[in-house]
């Protein structure tokens, strides 16, 4: 998994190409816990995402409950296979999806 930032002031746009499994949501959950200080929006880019755990899940919800707190949160760009996911699990009423 990559993981690419890209601050924009008060904007956040995290991209990952790859998975984010068991092995690497770790490294996701770090490279976000370093970013939110300041963030009002946080956009996760998901164009290159080619596989989502529960892990991963796990993540992206506590990424959520974070910027609930301090602004917004969208995802964007997510395929069918990773949109199924959202849905199934029911974060599709709980996150913005673009």
């Amino acid at each position: 998994m990559t993981i690419e930032k890209n601050l924009n002031g008060t904007e956040l746009t995290v991209a990952i190409v790859g998975r984010l499994d068991t092995a690497t949501a770790p490294d996701m959950e770090e490279v976000l816990k370093e970013s939110f200080e300041g963030i009002t929006k946080l956009i996760l880019d998901f164009e290159g995402l080619e596989y989502l755990s529960s892990a991963g899940l796990r993540v992206i919800l506590q990424a959520q409950k974070i910027m609930n707190k301090q602004g917004e949160m969208i995802i964007k760009n997510v395929n069918k296979t990773i949109n199924e996911i959202f849905e199934v699990t029911g974060f599709v009423d709980i996150l913005t999806i673009e």
